[in-house]
């Protein structure tokens, strides 16, 4: 009965950081939070770079494979058997 639970640490946590800390920082780390998030939902939604002097080198394409060499042979599985 003398422990004290999570919950009770926690509200003496937010207590001192209201009183010693201040009203103002916590809006103020929310408020930059915010801001943030908004920022990254723009620019996951651009098609856009974020920095517009960088050349965009292949439209984000994957280059196709080298083409096949024109002197293989076929596998042996791909021959007829004959009896």
């Amino acid at each position: 009965m003398g422990s004290l639970s999570i919950w009770h640490w926690l509200i003496v946590l937010v207590v001192v950081l209201v009183l010693f800390g201040g009203g103002g920082k916590i809006s103020t780390i929310m408020g930059d939070m915010a801001k943030g998030i908004k920022s990254f939902k723009k620019h996951m939604a651009d098609d856009e770079p974020m920095d517009d002097n960088a050349p965009r080198t292949g439209a984000g394409h994957i280059a196709p494979p080298p083409a096949p060499a024109a002197d293989r042979t076929a596998a042996p599985a791909d021959k007829t058997v004959q009896h």
